[in-house]
């Protein structure tokens, strides 16, 4: 019966009582097995009649308040932001120190039994998908400690944060291609006989995936950049090449392999001009990386999903730079030279896993985002038309907003401005007054934490050595009509070291536009509808 016993007579509330003392009413035993008893005893004793409205509506206020505090998020849905969150220490530095032990050579094996290149077309509306890997799962870690490990990611970091920096300077003061140089002579057979060099120093490359290029396909791990337009990869012959996985691309071994033509409309993306009836490419980094060589079209397999011909790419005969096991750059930028575009996706999505994690997950085209998604809009800037920038009104601390103009995150007429997300940038850069009110609200509501010196580009950081877990007040993107984006902790406080100390993952930029970076956007699915200019994210969705 149920278990307010004043809506019921004397006689059968008794007959009941003992039948009910032996159940559990509602699931975690909210109410116990004596809740009938206690009712009448309560209505007695404060002279009640059980069956008066009084015993009614205090009945039913009970129950109510009980299930409430049982199942409070069924009731807070209309809640802005929870106050605060758990960062699990003892998890993330086991990881820390186990990434510098991991060696791919156990698995690759097993990777590569479940990435076959198979030669299946696929549609301009067919759903398909390839792993994507982190960056240390490609190689054995030769750091010696993890500390070394993450400098070296900071200083890749500020290189290719110096990189996009030139790249929107030079874009907003109107020159086309700010990535690509003018190719001075064509490239000659007898210039092609250098030996190829290590690539184990060099920078560019946090996420990547394999695919396969050319007739049959040949497996290769590409860079994925979403601030990039141009795909290209290493091919033979080379003047100079750095050290890949793979053996490098051989043109003479593909049957799908075509030069573009001068006239083509690829071609004149590219901007560069061509030599010798050829269309010639080249792309420089700031961290001196560069690629130079011929533009064609080859089909690109994606594992089991199936291929795609004629996709516009670089054949790289001139390299230098970039990533020991990469072969070249799978462009996922906005431009019409970017895979997306070519291939006409309506949509991409992917997941990052965690930095130090052996795990994969996968690059998604034409697919749907997950129901449960937070959306904000996918906003176009025409000076800067290769980057994703979104719609972002502030953020939220603590579950506080912060005192930020509206206008820092807001594109102005010039083009100036705005926030962007990129898979390329590691730590997420924030405009100077936005940073300072982040760092400022963290601080004040972490005084209980032990603070220490700041490293590198960090300047606040913590000792949290002598703990397990700690309670650390949330960090939230406020999006396009107050929708909110939490992240976990461990997308905001990262290790330094494997012996525990930790530093808040944003840091200032005096520099147009903002950026989020992946390790913000790590554990989170990222889907951009092309579409219909959204974007959303899907947590633990990897």
């Amino acid at each position: 019966m149920p278990f307010w016993p004043c809506l019921y007579p004397p006689n059968i509330r008794r007959e009941s009582e003992a039948k009910y003392k032996e159940k559990k009413f509602i699931k975690g035993q909210l109410l116990t097995s004596y809740s009938v008893p206690f009712f009448s005893a309560l209505c007695s004793r404060t002279q009640m009649a059980p069956n008066s409205y009084l015993c009614f509506f205090f009945s039913i206020s009970f129950v109510a308040f009980s299930v409430i505090s049982l199942f409070p998020l069924a009731f807070s849905r209309d809640i802005p932001d929870i106050t605060h969150t758990f960062l699990d220490v003892s998890a993330s530095l086991e990881q820390a120190r186990a990434v510098l032990n991991f060696d791919p050579e156990t698995v690759k094996p097993l990777v590569q039994q479940k990435e076959p290149l198979l030669q299946a077309q696929v549609g301009n509306s067919s759903s398909f998908s390839v792993q994507v890997h982190p960056r240390e799962s490609l190689y054995k870690s030769s750091y010696e400690d993890y500390k070394s490990l993450v400098l070296a990611r900071l200083e890749r970091d500020s290189a290719r944060v110096e990189t996009l920096t030139t790249k929107f300077q030079l874009a907003l003061e109107g020159v086309k291609k700010s990535d690509l140089k003018p190719v001075e002579k064509e490239l000659l057979p007898e210039d092609l006989s250098t030996p190829i060099v290590s690539g184990r120093s060099l920078r560019s490359g946090e996420y990547f995936s394999r695919i396969g290029v050319g007739t049959p396909a040949k497996p290769f791990y590409m860079v994925l950049d979403t601030g990039s337009e141009i795909n290209w990869l290493q091919c033979k012959p080379c003047a100079d090449c750095y050290q890949q996985s793979d053996p490098i691309f051989d043109p003479t071994s593909s049957s799908s392999y075509k030069p573009l033509s001068c006239a083509s409309p690829q071609c004149q993306a590219v901007g560069q001009g061509c030599r010798a009836g050829k269309c010639l490419y080249q792309v420089s980094y700031d961290d001196g990386s560069n690629t130079t060589g011929n533009m064609v079209t080859e089909t690109v397999s994606f594992g089991s999903s199936g291929s795609v011909n004629n996709i516009a790419l670089g054949c790289g005969h001139d390299n230098e730079g970039l990533f020991v096991a990469a072969a070249g750059v799978l462009g996922l930028g906005g431009g019409s030279l970017s895979f997306p575009y070519q291939i006409k996706a309506s949509s991409f999505s992917y997941c990052l896993v965690d930095r130090d994690s052996s795990k994969s997950s996968t690059l998604d085209f034409n697919s749907a985002p997950p129901a449960d998604s937070v959306t904000t809009t996918l906003l176009k800037n025409e000076k800067l038309d290769t980057f994703y920038f979104i719609g972002l009104e502030g953020l939220n601390v603590g579950g506080k907003p912060l005192s930020i103009p509206a206008s820092v995150f807001q594109t102005d007429a010039s083009g100036n401005g705005g926030i962007i997300l990129d898979s390329g940038t590691v730590i997420t850069r924030l405009q100077t007054e936005a940073y300072n009110a982040l760092r400022d609200a963290f601080v004040n509501l972490t005084r209980n934490l032990k603070s220490t010196s700041g490293v590198s580009l960090f300047d606040t950081c913590y000792d949290l050595s002598s703990h397990t877990s700690v309670q650390v007040p949330t960090v939230s993107f406020r999006f396009s009509g107050g929708k909110l984006q939490s992240l976990p902790a461990k997308n905001y406080l990262i290790p330094m070291d494997s012996s525990g100390t930790y530093c808040l993952a944003f840091a200032p930029t005096s520099s147009s536009p903002s950026i989020i970076g992946n390790v913000q956007q790590q554990g989170i699915r990222v889907s951009y509808d092309l579409a219909n200019s959204r974007v959303a994210f899907s947590p633990n969705k990897c």
